[in-house]
């Protein structure tokens, strides 16, 4: 059973597990794809520590993406203060801000100040338009950084305005996750050379990456700048969600023949039309044909029919559905710490399993305290040689 170390537990820092329990970490506190980021690799062992402002008294205890790290408290316009925060990157691996440009420069924190002290640290920087070029400087939010690189324009309904799809392409996708994979990668070739970089993480380049797949099929003349019109987009009968009977939905994917055979099998789809899917002239007869015959049973009967068959099916469940669905609640996808229903770690380690390390802190800790900590060599507070 998923537990966190309690806040309150003085040992709680020396009792982390993962794979990544030899990485420190400094986090400048932000929001969106920056704290993300420190939550994925402080739940796979990292030791990070958040710098916030002066004013922080604790953590909501409800932000899941604030857990697993203590927090300080600092004004960094202060000499004192941000010495202490320089003294304390001389023992990190890395760093994470996601500042404008040049802000980090302002309050001699940026690259060569910190290089000076500690030459091997990587230096992790997330924007959504990056540390250079016209928009650099511009204010925006995922939704601006996802509309530039088109994969905004690609979401939503055909004969609807384009839709955000929450903050997850954006903040997450193209953000926190290249982050996290730039700085661990920029840490393992600091460890060879002795030499740290700046990783320049911008959320409009990592969505842009993302949409790798989706150039390769446009070269190909496999895809249509028409939203609803592809395997991949709503547009394809058997790759879509469908209204059931009690207003609720169901998801398919059966794109591969056998998978739709499968699904028309089981379904009751023996309409000689649907023989014909690969011609993209019946997709909007076969669309709605299947929009009828789903609307004849309730979700959980099309569960009871097609879950955990070869028909590539799911029913569409809300955040507070899908904890208590069998197969997630086998894997202990969620889990309710100190009473807060939260995502569990993920990805999952065999030897080195990941946890989560704490929850959100509820008071700010002693930099001191964490400076002296860091002057030890990785493992000594765990008795490790």
């Amino acid at each position: 059973m998923l537990r966190a170390v309690s806040a309150e537990d003085a040992d709680a820092r020396s009792h982390r597990t993962g794979p990544l329990a030899s990485l420190r970490l400094v986090e400048f506190a932000g929001i969106g794809p920056a704290p993300f980021a420190a939550m994925l690799l402080a739940d796979m062992g990292a030791d990070i520590v958040r710098i916030d402002r002066p004013n922080f008294r604790g953590a909501d205890p409800r932000d899941v993406t604030l857990r697993g790290r203590p927090v300080v408290a600092a004004d960094l316009k202060d000499a004192a203060q941000r010495e202490d925060v320089l003294r304390l990157l001389q023992g990190a691996d890395a760093l994470i801000e996601g500042f404008r440009p040049g802000v980090m420069e302002r309050l001699g924190l940026g690259p060569e100040a910190v290089w000076a002290r500690n030459p091997r640290l990587v230096y992790g920087r997330i924007t959504g338009w990056g540390q250079e070029g016209p928009l650099a400087a511009a204010a925006g939010h995922d939704i601006n950084y996802i509309a530039l690189p088109g994969a905004l324009a690609a979401i939503g309904p055909r004969a609807g305005v384009p839709l955000p799809p929450l903050n997850l392409v954006g903040d997450y996708g193209g953000g926190a996750l290249y982050i996290a994979v730039g700085v661990l990668a920029g840490v393992i070739e600091a460890r060879v050379s002795g030499r740290g970089q700046v990783v320049d993480a911008a959320m409009c380049d990592g969505t842009a990456s993302m949409l790798s797949i989706f150039f390769s099929l446009k070269a190909r003349a496999q895809w249509q700048e028409q939203r609803g019109a592809n395997l991949l987009d709503g547009g394809a009968p058997f790759y879509r969600t469908y209204e059931c009977a009690d207003g609720r939905y169901i998801a398919l994917g059966a794109l591969e023949p056998q998978f739709y055979e499968t699904l028309c099998r089981l379904a009751g789809l023996d309409d000689p039309l649907f023989r014909e899917r690969s011609d993209r002239r019946n997709w909007p007869q076969l669309t709605a044909e299947m929009e009828r015959v789903f609307r004849l049973k309730t979700r959980d009967e099309w569960c009871a029919i097609l879950e955990g068959s070869d028909a590539c099916f799911a029913p569409v469940l809300t955040m507070s559905e899908a904890p208590a669905h069998p197969h997630l609640a086998a894997r202990e996808t969620f889990a309710t710490i100190e009473g807060v229903l939260q995502p569990a770690p993920a990805p999952r380690f065999s030897r080195t399993p990941s946890a989560v390390q704490s929850p959100p802190a509820a008071a700010p800790s002693s930099l001191k305290d964490l400076i002296a900590a860091w002057q030890r060599p990785i493992g000594a507070e765990r008795g490790v040689p």
